[in-house]
């Protein structure tokens, strides 16, 4: 396994569903700069939408492309060079948003965060791999939707070798509730499978990631890390991978038995258009409802109610939509997980 390191300034971004593209207030190690209505990370940032979970190699190019998963979009994030005025603050900081390497060749050293890119084994006709995050006690890693605000990772496969496509499996993540708002995020360390597909099948290949996530406490600073990996056996990789990707969230249906569901949806009154969800879940379990909507909607999700119920509220969306609206709701309880894809009508309202 090879790691680079770039210490090229980049841009870095928040998303924030609530705010598209605009620019938000930001505190940097006690600095004010920017203007908007969030504080909250490094340098100036801007919002951006979530990125796409899976990635196919354009045919006659050397670049790896988005693909829609489960009827909910998404994008992908390039970095591109930083402002003046961010060059004068990481001057000022130079050990932030900048990847270190290690005295171990298979991590790159973040800011209190360690990342790493793995090769597990065949699965079927793919093969299994992984992204490892480690964490220093305290921070917090984001998960694909961040929920209020935050840095969701962003991944860019382009210069793999012999790749058709890669695609990111997620872990469920923990609802982290402050003064800030309601982020969906990893402690301590997180792995994330992938499952990479050969162009070739019969020849090696080479998975090459560039990737930059968000490393935050007090405040969050982005980490940024070249990785590579020949796609080679590693048994003992590989049941530790199968291990992670049995616990991802597994699609079920609307309704589904069994002890951990998604029971149904009715409309709430509310000022905004709004749901509410009940569940099944295993006995003394408390559950988290996670909801994620196609871009340019941003959803709300409350803690559950006595009754393990929630309301999920469309605080925004694009005017002049029409149904049906896909949303995917990832019910987490007693250790286990499942993603269950509904439709909303234009108005925000369930079908």
């Amino acid at each position: 396994m090879g790691a680079d390191v770039d210490h090229r300034p980049r841009e870095a971004l928040i998303h924030h569903s609530r705010h598209g593209h605009e620019e938000l207030t930001v505190q940097v190690a006690g600095t004010h700069i920017g203007r908007g209505r969030k504080k909250a990370h490094l340098s100036h940032l801007r919002c951006g939408r979530p990125f796409t979970v899976s990635w196919m190699a354009t045919p006659g190019r050397n670049r790896i492309r988005e693909a829609r998963q489960g009827g909910v979009s998404s994008m992908t994030f390039r970095s591109t060079s930083a402002p003046l005025a961010i060059l004068a603050i990481l001057a000022l900081f130079p050990a932030l948003g900048q990847a270190q390497t290690t005295h171990s060749p298979s991590w790159v050293q973040g800011f209190h965060s360690r990342v790493r890119l793995v090769s597990g084994g065949p699965a079927g006709a793919a093969w299994l791999g992984g992204v490892e995050i480690g964490l220093d006690p305290g921070f917090k890693t984001y998960w694909r939707t961040p929920g209020d605000s935050g840095l969701p990772p962003r991944f860019d496969w382009s210069a793999s070798d012999n790749v058709a496509s890669v695609e990111v499996k997620w872990p469920p993540p923990a609802r982290q509730e402050d003064a800030t708002g309601v982020t969906y995020v990893y402690h301590d360390a997180v792995t994330l499978p992938v499952i990479v597909r050969r162009a070739d099948p019969a020849r090696p290949a080479t998975l090459r990631l560039s990737i930059d996530y968000g490393v935050c406490k007090d405040i969050c600073i982005p980490a940024h890390a070249e990785l590579a990996t020949p796609l080679a056996p590693d048994a003992a990789r590989h049941a530790d991978l199968e291990k992670v990707l049995a616990g991802v969230p597994r699609p079920q249906a609307l309704g589904a038995p069994g002890e951990l569901s998604v029971l149904s949806l009715e409309p709430a009154q509310g000022d905004r258009p709004s749901f509410r969800v009940k569940v099944r879940v295993p006995e003394g379990a408390t559950p988290a409802l996670f909801a994620e909507g196609p871009d340019n909607w941003y959803l709300s999700t409350t803690a559950p109610d006595p009754q393990n119920a929630f309301t999920v509220v469309v605080e925004e969306k694009p005017k002049d939509v029409s149904g049906p609206v896909p949303v995917r709701l990832t019910l987490v309880a007693g250790g286990r997980a499942v993603e269950t894809e509904v439709k909303l009508d234009g108005s925000g309202q369930p079908r």
